[in-house]
């Protein structure tokens, strides 16, 4: 069992920016992390879960990320922050009972590297948002 401690995650940036998720806490078994933007309503979040289904007792395994963006508007005068967009990413794995821990640990891999900016077909999809034809 891991312990919600706070991760630090890389951007892809040119000049690639640290982010640090520190512990929030658990509730109902889903673990939370933020990074701390100053403005709560602003604050990126990570939350982290694993759910064990009843019907065939499959593990799913599941990050969720949420990243806000926050822009003061004025309203009378009055400035006050807004989000104005949010972006979501959601990871989430079904594993047999029954699977390895190498099996488990490949697929992850392959999600990861699927991810990468150097794979064309998926990156221009994901940060381009450029069908694949």
């Amino acid at each position: 069992m891991s312990q919600l401690t706070s991760v630090v995650i890389n951007d892809r940036a040119p000049t690639p920016v640290a982010h640090t998720f520190t512990p929030e806490g658990i509730t109902n078994g889903v673990a939370s992390l933020v990074e701390s933007s100053g403005v709560p309503i602003g604050n990126n979040r990570i939350t982290a879960s694993l759910t064990k289904t009843k019907d065939n007792g499959r593990y799913k395994p599941s990050l969720r990320f949420t990243f806000p963006v926050v822009q003061n508007e004025t309203i009378n005068g009055v400035v006050r922050p807004a989000v104005v967009r949010t972006a979501y990413a959601e990871v989430t794995f079904t594993f047999d009972p029954s699977s390895s821990t190498v099996e488990r640990r490949d697929v992850v891999g392959m999600v990861q590297n699927a991810l990468s900016a150097n794979l064309a077909l998926f990156n221009d999809l994901l940060v381009k948002l450029e069908p694949v034809f």
